[in-house]
């Protein structure tokens, strides 16, 4: 009987070490982390779950207890609000810096100037404007300060279509349900959306988005060295070609 409880014990602690670890992705990452994590994937061929989604929601979950071992955001704040609550190992580190554009359906449209006054006329004129969620999306939020700040807001509210992350603000865009709307350049520049959308570059230091991950207390080994890794000249790189400048 003590032999087979203490082989009980030990397929139990075996199997709470063989656990995959999570990693919650903000949305607008997506492109690039896929490729960046089969470079990974390489040198460290464990099992990683990823899940992606927008940042409030993901740093909310992380808040009741979800088991993300690293958290990689498309701004500052959520991590930095994990860090005051006490979750996490540090402050994290700032790995890339978004940009903020504006992407339109461009089935049968001629290209569209950056010109401030031009866009201001083109939203003006839209009739439906997709943007994330403000409160809980990164972008959405940077989108709806873009337009407070050029007065833009009071024109344009009764036009917006809002989604619950990036990556269903762009989806309408790219797949025609609203003509044009606020996404991040990484998601603009990515093969699927590129087919049927032109993007234009918003000017602006409001359109640019520190973004920070941190690492949750207890984070497995293969998660800390992904940390690292994404921090690293070959990361970087696929960083840059995604769209991303680097701190």
């Amino acid at each position: 009987m003590l032999r087979l409880l203490l082989i009980l014990l030990a397929c139990l602690s075996a199997c709470a070490q063989a656990q995959t670890a999570t990693v919650a992705v903000a949305a607008n990452m997506k492109p690039a982390f896929e490729e960046i994590y089969q470079g990974f994937k390489q040198s460290h061929p464990e099992s990683i779950r990823i899940v992606y989604g927008s940042s409030g929601n993901l740093a909310t979950q992380i808040l009741q207890g979800a088991p993300f071992s690293l958290f990689i955001a498309a701004d500052e704040a959520y991590p930095l609000r994990l860090y005051k609550e006490g979750i996490t190992l540090d402050q994290g580190a700032v790995y890339a810096i978004g940009h903020l554009v504006l992407l339109l359906n461009s089935k049968s449209k001629p290209k569209v100037s950056d010109v401030p006054e031009q866009i201001a006329s083109l939203l003006k004129r839209a009739n439906k404007i997709s943007i994330a969620n403000p409160e809980l999306a990164p972008y959405g939020a940077a989108a709806s300060q873009y337009l407070q700040t050029r007065h833009l807001w009071d024109a344009v509210k009764g036009k917006l279509v809002f989604g619950e992350n990036i990556s269903i603000a762009t989806m309408y865009v790219s797949s025609g349900a609203v003509d044009v709307g606020f996404t991040s350049l990484s998601l603009a520049k990515s093969l699927e959306v590129a087919k049927t959308t032109q993007y234009v570059h918003l000017d602006g230091a409001d359109t640019l988005i520190s973004q920070r991950m941190v690492l949750t207390k207890g984070a497995p080994k293969v998660v800390l060295s992904l940390y690292e890794y994404l921090q690293s000249p070959a990361a970087k790189s696929i960083l840059i070609k995604h769209g991303y400048s680097i701190p």
